[in-house]
């Protein structure tokens, strides 16, 4: 129980008491002979003065009484040393799974208010198969006792049973062998009724089941010194801008340690102390895609480390060669230019079909394969989880496409999308693939013929119409042919004159003739 003021746990406080279980004669003896020397017979018998709270024959909450029972009950003196005692009785028991303590916030009253709910005892098999609490009880008792404890609770089966040689069979019938349920008619009101009266809590849980993360998950973790503690703080009645913070982190799966980090950003929190959902959603997507390309590496360097594990065994023992699969006619690929002279269309499909996709990529470069076409396959067969032949027809179609001359390039996005279109459409067999990039070929073909079209009709709107003859008038152009001589004296004379009458004509204002 953590308490940091003694103040906030008196005699004066109330409680209540809940539990969902009732105790057999198995519990009442594991609660006596295993939890009681491990918490001591004080804390035991605080358990079961609590357990008596609530009627023996019924389950759910007591009533809301004063602490001051607890107190007078166990003859605790209601003062500091007796608080003491009592909270350091029920932290043993919330430490070996006994009980669980809630403290609730009053807002009528500005007080506090405490839950006692109680668990029921583990059975001797759970018990003995829980480590840490085995290894207190041999501490407590001893391992010789420990082993004496555990053979008293079983009872051995018949000396019969032992042989190997007997068969066991379950003969027994199931429920609708036996019962028949009328499931065409639904029963709302029962269902509604068996709602309300249901003792289980459910607010501890999100809505797909998942535990919800807390205020304090958050306040335990979160740094003193950080300048949001005081929004932070604010947040333990706000329910709201808590269920708004756990449908970020169920959306990005978010621990409370990463809450904490987020929350403690600058621009999380509005000057108000309210959360900015926008922004926190912005970080919280930014830290789950940094998680996902983490996994992504951890995944692929734990497949290698499997491969060559694997490998190292095959060497050791017998190698296991699996069946080669052949290939239907009507499933042929054509083979790319760069492998006519090495082998023929029958060759060549056997090999989509059988040989990995990093043999295939050795084959299509002469050297070594660049690592980050290397790396890409790599993804795709490890996270995307695409057949072998599945990538060798893909790497068929991307190097076929390359090497037709065409502008695409292989690039990371390039090669992601293809292989995120065939997961898609669930591309899992060789059949499948060729039928997939013989679409893919007649889709471009399409489309590049349509393109092709389009520039055509767009030159031929450039050339003349009416026959080639243009719409604009003809204008002549003169040309020297070399016939044209020198000006005579007396044809320059006549030119001059002609020329200063028209000038003396402009003086005049006379218009001119011409």
């Amino acid at each position: 129980m953590h308490m940091s003021n003694l103040h906030h746990f008196t005699e004066h406080h109330r409680y209540c008491v809940s539990r969902e279980f009732g105790l057999s004669a198995i519990d009442g003896r594991m609660l006596g002979s295993v939890y009681q020397p491990m918490v001591g017979a004080f804390a035991i018998s605080l358990y079961r003065l609590l357990f008596e709270h609530v009627p023996a024959e019924s389950i759910g909450y007591s009533g809301v009484e004063q602490q001051r029972r607890l107190f007078m009950t166990l003859g605790i003196e209601p003062n500091e040393k007796g608080r003491k005692s009592l909270i350091d009785q029920a932290s043993r028991l919330e430490a070996v799974g006994l009980l669980q303590t809630c403290r609730i916030y009053v807002q009528e009253t500005d007080d506090y208010m405490y839950e006692y709910e109680l668990m029921p005892p583990l059975s001797p098999t759970d018990f003995f198969a829980t480590q840490h609490l085995t290894l207190l009880l041999r501490d407590k008792i001893g391992k010789f006792a420990v082993l004496s404890l555990r053979e008293q609770f079983w009872s051995r089966e018949p000396e019969e049973w032992n042989h190997r040689s007997i068969g066991k069979e379950n003969i027994s019938l199931p429920f609708y062998d036996i019962f028949q349920l009328n499931t065409h008619v639904i029963d709302y009101e029962l269902e509604q009724a068996l709602a309300e009266v249901a003792t289980s809590r459910q607010s501890g849980q999100s809505e797909a089941g998942e535990p919800a993360i807390g205020y304090s998950d958050i306040i335990l973790r979160f740094p003193r010194e950080s300048v949001n503690r005081m929004h932070v703080e604010k947040l333990r009645f706000d329910h709201n801008q808590m269920g708004v913070i756990n449908y970020v982190a169920r959306k990005y799966k978010l621990s409370p340690q990463d809450v904490c980090r987020l929350l403690d950003e600058d621009g999380i929190f509005s000057p108000d102390g309210e959360v900015i959902l926008d922004e926190l959603q912005h970080k919280a997507s930014q830290h789950f895609r940094q998680d996902m390309k983490r996994q992504e590496k951890r995944e692929i360097a734990a497949a290698k480390v499997i491969s060559i594990r694997a490998n190292s065994v095959e060497d050791k023992d017998e190698p296991m060669v699996s069946p080669e699969q052949s290939v239907e006619m009507e499933y042929y690929v054509e083979v790319p230019p760069q492998f006519l002279s090495k082998c023929d269309v029958h060759q060549y499909n056997m090999m989509l079909r059988n040989e990995p996709y990093t043999r295939l990529l050795q084959t299509f470069f002469p050297g070594a394969v660049p690592g980050q076409l290397m790396d890409m396959f790599e993804k795709i067969d490890l996270n995307y989880k695409l057949s072998g032949e599945v990538i060798n027809v893909l790497i068929h179609y991307l190097m076929t496409m390359v090497a037709s001359g065409g502008d695409q390039r292989m690039n990371r996005n390039f090669v992601e999308a293809i292989a995120s279109n065939m997961l898609v459409k669930q591309i899992n067999t060789y059949e499948k693939a060729v039928r997939y990039i013989r679409d893919q070929s007649k889709v471009k073909g399409k489309a590049s013929s349509a393109g092709s079209a389009d520039k055509a009709g767009t030159r031929s709107r450039s050339y003349p119409k009416n026959g080639g003859r243009s719409g604009k008038p003809e204008i002549q152009i003169a040309v020297d042919d070399g016939q044209a001589g020198a000006v005579s004296a007396e044809e320059f004379a006549v030119m001059m004159k002609k020329a200063a009458e028209i000038k003396a004509g402009k003086k005049k204002g006379v218009p001119d003739a011409t």
